[in-house]
């Protein structure tokens, strides 16, 4: 087993790391980061968020809607091309809350328009990621999956029924990974709570207008429920993920780690 340098936890300088994802909030601080301490990025998401959010400093940039099957595997075909047909890794934060209403409110649409916007994006990137992922582990590398799931997976809550329900698929989707892409690539789960960012009015790179546009997260009152005594900020949540990526982790397999400062402890 190859040495770890534990005074970096991250993968180490010049990995090759997919976002998708990468122009929401989460993402933005993830890729800021990845970039300053020498990881290559490519920074895949809707047109529009891209045009919102410009990612500066990555290797490539990809527009793609991730629930569309032609244009994920197109995406990843140019991810690659530009990487010696290489991943070292793979970060999932692709995802969008539906209506705070009661399931039976919802229509149809809404509710398979939410589930596809974790569930089915998360499977296609993966699909598609694989064989890239399985290129580093052959010449020797450690490649790694993050998926997003929410602590809403563990502890659902009136109101959020699709989105609730698409992350504990998430949740499982990569659990069934771990097994069926052992022992080469690794896969964990990240499951944040509440994240000061716009996917509380919708998301990122969604219109203005969507149904689920309306704000519903009263940060303050939330605050007084986590035992840290404060909101999330994307930045929290970068570390986690670079050392889910990194060799740190290289025996953790198959989690699904909670960073929400102890408001939901399962």
């Amino acid at each position: 087993m190859a040495a770890i340098d534990f005074a970096r936890l991250a993968p180490p300088e010049g990995a090759r790391i997919a976002v998708v994802g990468a122009c929401g909030g989460i993402g933005r601080a993830l890729t800021h980061v990845a970039i300053e301490i020498g990881l290559d990025i490519a920074a895949l998401d809707l047109p529009r968020s891209l045009d919102e959010f410009p990612p500066a400093g990555v290797k490539l940039a990809v527009a793609l809607d991730a629930t569309d099957e032609a244009q994920v595997e197109s995406a990843f075909a140019r991810v690659g091309s530009t990487f010696g047909g290489r991943l070292d890794g793979l970060v999932n934060l692709a995802g969008f809350p539906n209506r705070h209403v009661p399931f039976h409110e919802l229509s149809l649409a809404e509710w398979q328009a939410t589930i596809d916007g974790s569930l089915k994006t998360t499977y296609l990137c993966c699909r598609a990621a694989v064989p890239l992922l399985k290129a580093s582990a052959d010449a020797g590398g450690a490649p790694a999956i993050v998926n997003t799931a929410s602590g809403l997976a563990a502890r659902p809550l009136p109101g959020l029924s699709a989105y609730s329900a698409s992350k504990a698929g998430v949740a499982n989707f990569t659990k069934t990974l771990v097994h069926e892409l052992a022992p080469n690539i690794r896969a964990n789960t990240l499951a944040p709570g509440v994240v000061r960012t716009a996917f509380h009015t919708g998301g990122t790179g969604r219109p203005a207008d969507s149904p689920n546009a309306q704000p519903r997260v009263d940060y303050e009152n939330y605050a007084r429920m986590v035992p840290l005594g404060r909101v999330a900020e994307p930045v929290d949540l970068v570390g986690p993920i670079l050392f889910l990526l990194g060799p740190a982790s290289g025996w953790v397999n198959g989690q699904v780690l909670h960073v929400n400062g102890g408001g939901l402890m399962p």
